[in-house]
C-alpha cells in the first residue's frame, strides 16, 4: 500500500549568490501522490489534497533569488508528513504491534495526525483497511528520513558559513479551524507565527516576521492555534546559533479551498511575501550567534 518507488523526496533550489544565514522550507507543499497511496485511500484525490499547503513552495519560490536556499518536499502531508516525529504511529492503523520505539502516544497521534496521518484535516479517514508496518517503514525510511538529512545538511552548512542559521518552516492553515484543530469552526487571521512560545527563536527575529507583516496590513497572532511542530521543536535551539520560525498562511488569502486552485490573490500574496523575504534575509548574521 504504501509503496515509494520512483518518487523523488525532495527538491534544493540553492542560490546562486548564497547571501544570507536564512533557510526556507516547505514540508507540506509536496504533490506526488503514489498510485499505491491513492488505491489504499478511501477518499477522492481532492479530498487528499485538503492536507495539503497547496502552493506554499511557489509562494515562497524568490528565495533562492534573495539570496537563501529553499527545500521542498514532493511528497504529500497526506502520505508521509515530515513535521512529525520519524515514528509516531497510531497502533490502529496497523497490522499486528507495534515496536517498541514508537511513538504511539503522542497528542498528535491521538488526533489522527501522526507521522502517517490516520486522517485528513477535516476528519476524515484516509486508508480503506489495516497498513503494513514494513511498508510504512520502507516510505519513512525513503521519503521522510532524507527530506530531514537535506534539511539538517541545510542548516550546517548555513551556520558554518554565517555563524548561525535561522529556519523559516512555511505553512499554509485553512481559513476556519476544523474538527480536529484547537479552534474547530473559528475563522483565522491572516497569518500565525510559531516560535514555540518564545523557545525555538530570538524574540528580536520573531517580532522583525510580525511588525514586517502587520505593516503590509496582515492581522498576525502568535503561537496561537499554531506554536511549531517537530521541525521548530527539533532545529530551533538558539543557544546553538539555530534559530527556526514557522510561518502559516490563511489559504483564503490565495487559494480556493474547497477545489485547490490558485485565486486572484496570489499575485498579490507572492510579492508580499519576496518583501518579507527580503526583511528576514537582511537580518545581521550576529542576532543568530550563539552566547
Amino acid at each position: 500500500m504504501l509503496i515509494t518507488k520512483g518518487l523523488e523526496p525532495f527538491d534544493v533550489v540553492r542560490p546562486e549568490d548564497w547571501r544570507t544565514p536564512v533557510v526556507f522550507a516547505s514540508p507540506h507543499s509536496g504533490c506526488d501522490y503514489p498510485d499505491a497511496f491513492v488505491a489504499a485511500s478511501r477518499l477522492d484525490a481532492v479530498s487528499l489534497r485538503r492536507s495539503e499547503d497547496a502552493f506554499v513552495d511557489e509562494i515562497f519560490a524568490s528565495a533562492p533569488r534573495l539570496g537563501a536556499p529553499l527545500l521542498k518536499a514532493n511528497f504529500p502531508r497526506a502520505y508521509i508528513d515530515p513535521n512529525r516525529e520519524p515514528y509516531e504511529l497510531d497502533p490502529d492503523m496497523f497490522q499486528g504491534p507495534l515496536p517498541d520505539y514508537v511513538n504511539t502516544l503522542s497528542p498528535r497521534v491521538s488526533a489522527g495526525l501522526g507521522t502517517i496521518a490516520r486522517v485528513v484535516t477535516n476528519g476524515e479517514n484516509i486508508y480503506l483497511g489495516k497498513l503494513d508496518f514494513q511498508e510504512a517503514k520502507q516510505a519513512i525510511e525513503s521519503l521522510y528520513l532524507p527530506y530531514h538529512a537535506a534539511l539538517e545538511e541545510l542548516i550546517t552548512e548555513t551556520a558554518t558559513r554565517f555563524g548561525g542559521c535561522l529556519l523559516i518552516d512555511c505553512h499554509s492553515m485553512p481559513s476556519v479551524g476544523g474538527p480536529m484543530d484547537r479552534d474547530p469552526g473559528f475563522r483565522r487571521v491572516d497569518f500565525v507565527l510559531g516560535d514555540r512560545r518564545g523557545i525555538s527563536c530570538a524574540p528580536a527575529i520573531t517580532r522583525l516576521a510580525k511588525d514586517t507583516l502587520t505593516g503590509m496590513g496582515y492581522v498576525v497572532t502568535l503561537n496561537s492555534p499554531y506554536a511549531g511542530g517537530f521541525t521548530t521543536e527539533h532545529y530551533g535551539k538558539p543557544a546553538t546559533g539555530r534559530h527556526a520560525l514557522q510561518i502559516e498562511i490563511n489559504r483564503a488569502l490565495y487559494m480556493n479551498e474547497t477545489n485547490i486552485s490558485r485565486s486572484d490573490g496570489m499575485a498579490a500574496l507572492v510579492a508580499n511575501m519576496e518583501s518579507l523575504i527580503e526583511a528576514l534575509a537582511a537580518i545581521d548574521p550576529e542576532m543568530l550567534a550563539s552566547p
